[in-house]
């Protein structure tokens, strides 16, 4: 951590399609070697293709449940104390819950080997939207190694 300047938030620019910030953050998430226009394409048909298949309505709304569904509540660092090195599990913040979210749906999209990226992340965000999937199993993971260390919660700062 710098001594010298406060971080400072970084402002994502609503897509051009949906007008939602969520969306345009995704955009630059998936963004590979300065291909926005294509990650924005893949991006857009995922979303559509995810609400096509859940046979609903709005795609913004299906997005923001399987974020809900994916975001974790809590998670563990490690914190130095007297020579042991404890996990203290902490609370997340709100802005680092959709980044980790978006950084494991985005991850394991591209895990999904002899699948183009659009479905793979289609399939991804319907299996988040459905509470299932690699991602939500992260999320749980990290729950449970939360939970068998709250004796460390103490140890919190």
């Amino acid at each position: 951590m710098s001594r010298r300047h406060k971080l400072r938030k970084k402002v994502f620019l609503p897509d051009s399609k949906f007008q939602s910030p969520l969306i345009g953050q995704l955009i630059n998430m998936v963004t590979r070697c300065g291909k926005k226009s294509l990650a924005r394409t893949i991006v857009y048909s995922a979303i559509e293709r995810a609400s096509e298949k859940l046979g609903k309505g709005d795609p913004v709304e299906i997005l923001l449940t399987a974020l809900e569904n994916v975001q974790p509540k809590l998670e563990v660092r490690s914190r130095r104390v007297g020579g042991a090195t404890y996990q203290v599990p902490i609370e997340v913040p709100y802005e680092r819950q959709q980044t980790l979210a978006f950084r494991w749906l985005i991850g394991f999209a591209r895990d999904r080997k002899g699948v183009a990226m659009n479905e793979a992340l289609a399939l991804e965000i319907i299996d988040a939207h459905g509470n299932t999937g690699n991602a939500v199993k992260k999320r749980e993971d990290m729950h449970k190694m939360a939970q068998a260390n709250r004796a460390f919660a103490h140890l919190n700062r």
